[in-house]
């Protein structure tokens, strides 16, 4: 197998094949990583988990697509050449009488052991997944199924017992029949007995119904980010969007095409209990995640080390591997511009240190488009990008220090509701970071060994370069003209020195 230039070679692939009671989907990831990436994804809606509340049973048209999907999942594994296979069952297999028979035969066409999971570790699972693509998370994780939701607190890299209670859509279908009026007593009885402390706390909703509703709230809003995770909700407007997702047809709700056919029919159900869940737990929130049970077994999998890196500082690390001119330059502007931000001293947080971290890292990526599109390139690629740890706000941020460090401090080219989703402050501060890094890529050409020769500081009312001797050269009219507009933003006056101390 030839090399692929365009992934990274820091581990082996991992596939992980999750059998759920709606969908059994198989995920391959780059390497197993602090910050995993997608190589491909594919999930199939078989049903498994239909009927098996009235039955006992998985339904014979289940198994079968199962099986056949299962079979499939087991020849892309091998065309992808991943020897590294975790396949994992849940409340469907474990809660019908023929789930072990229909182990075996799973085990037999994806040609891998299968791992029968309780409930608990289910939420604990979940938990991890949460964990791995959130930074320092606080509050309850929901995982709605369609045999199960799993409930349990997490609180950083603490987390609870955790518990399971059959409201799965499916589950919930059969036990209600259809009704939603009997189907709210059903979640109400199932809630009151779990312990939910989420009082100013997050509620971080996982599943693929719950991540329905929340791209049909965003197309209804207009969102202006196309980014389903991290997306948030205050809870009482979650709470209202269910209650009007309870009341009409699904076919009359905006954009729900965006949403397949067979998941239509649960999407009542899934706003019925999260509406519950948010009233019962207190959450202030809701935290949609696109991070779950798969993503935690990866993280299960990690060392202790691995596990304490930062997933947003590490998948902007891979980018600056990946994408930029000199992974080095990128490190060394990392340097730089601590330097910079301490003596100038702007009030910084810890979360603004780690943006600003990333942003350097990432400053670089869009350098093989066409210089009027570097800007608009990176701006998407951040924007979108398959990376955690970082909320919505955040992640605008980034892109926009990096957008302003190609095209300048104009925003005529920006999206105003892109603008709109960082704070005055979030959007200052990406200007500052913005022009800060013009000024270092004017220098440097992107090369490695320049930066830490030409350190940037504030000194009193003036805004200091030192250039070393041997880099008086690079002085030149543009420089001057980027120290000047950094200065200004920063109410200082620019000055640049050529000093032998450097």
């Amino acid at each position: 197998m030839s090399d692929p230039k365009g992934r990274l070679r820091l581990a082996e692939p991992v596939a992980v094949v999750d059998i759920g009671s709606n969908s059994i989907r198989l995920v391959a990831y780059e390497g197993l990583t602090r910050a995993p990436t997608p190589i491909f994804n594919e999930k199939v809606l078989c049903g498994l988990g239909r009927g098996v509340t009235k039955t006992g049973k998985l339904p014979e048209d289940g198994v079968i697509l199962a099986l056949q999907s299962l079979a499939r999942f087991r020849l892309l594994i091998e065309l992808m050449d991943i020897r590294s296979v975790k396949v994992l069952a849940t409340a469907a297999a474990r809660d019908a009488d023929n789930g072990d028979d229909f182990i075996r035969k799973a085990q037999a066409a994806i040609g891998a052991p299968v791992e029968l999971i309780s409930g608990q570790r289910e939420a604990l699972l979940s938990a991890m997944g949460v964990l791995s693509g959130f930074h320092k998370p606080d509050g309850i994780v929901g995982d709605l199924g369609g045999g199960s939701l799993e409930l349990i607190d997490i609180h950083g890299a603490r987390m609870g017992k955790g518990a399971s209670v059959k409201l799965g859509g499916l589950a919930l279908m059969d036990a209600s029949d259809g009704s939603l009026k009997k189907a709210a007593k059903i979640v109400r009885s199932a809630l009151s007995k779990v312990k939910l402390e989420g009082k100013r706390r997050s509620f971080y909703a996982v599943g693929g119904t719950w991540r329905s509703l929340a791209r049909l709230h965003m197309r209804q809003v207009g969102y202006p980010l196309n980014v389903m995770h991290g997306y948030s909700l205050a809870a009482s407007e979650a709470i209202d969007f269910c209650r009007m997702v309870q009341r009409v047809e699904p076919e009359t709700m905006t954009s729900i095409e965006t949403v397949s056919s067979a998941r239509r029919p649960l999407l009542a159900l899934g706003a019925l209990v999260l509406e519950k869940a948010l009233q019962e737990s207190e959450c202030s929130q809701v935290v949609f995640s696109a991070m779950g049970v798969r993503e935690g077994l990866l993280y299960e999998l990690l060392e202790p080390a691995e596990r304490r890196q930062d997933p947003l500082i590490v998948g902007a690390s891979e980018l600056n591997l990946l994408r930029s001119r000199s992974p080095r330059h990128g490190n060394e502007l990392v340097d730089w511009a601590d330097k910079l931000f301490v003596s100038t001293g702007l009030d910084e947080t810890a979360e603004d240190q780690r943006l600003r971290t990333a942003a350097c890292l990432m400053a670089d990526i869009g350098w093989r488009a066409h210089p009027d599109y570097r800007g608009e390139q990176s701006l998407n690629i951040i924007s979108h990008a398959a990376f955690g740890g970082v909320d919505h706000p955040g992640r605008v941020f980034v892109a926009l220090a990096v957008f302003y460090r190609h095209v300048g401090l104009s925003d005529d080219e920006l999206s105003p509701r892109l603008r709109e989703l960082a704070s005055t402050r979030l959007h200052e501060r990406a200007r500052i970071l913005g022009a800060a890094m013009r000024v270092a890529y004017i220098l440097s050409a992107s090369m490695p060994g320049v930066l830490p020769r030409a350190p940037l500081l504030r000194e009193g009312r003036t805004l200091v370069l030192f250039l070393a001797p041997e880099l008086a050269a690079l002085n030149s009219d543009r420089l001057a003209n980027r120290m000047r507009q950094l200065a200004r933003l920063l109410a200082l006056e620019p000055r640049i020195i050529i000093s032998p101390r450097i």
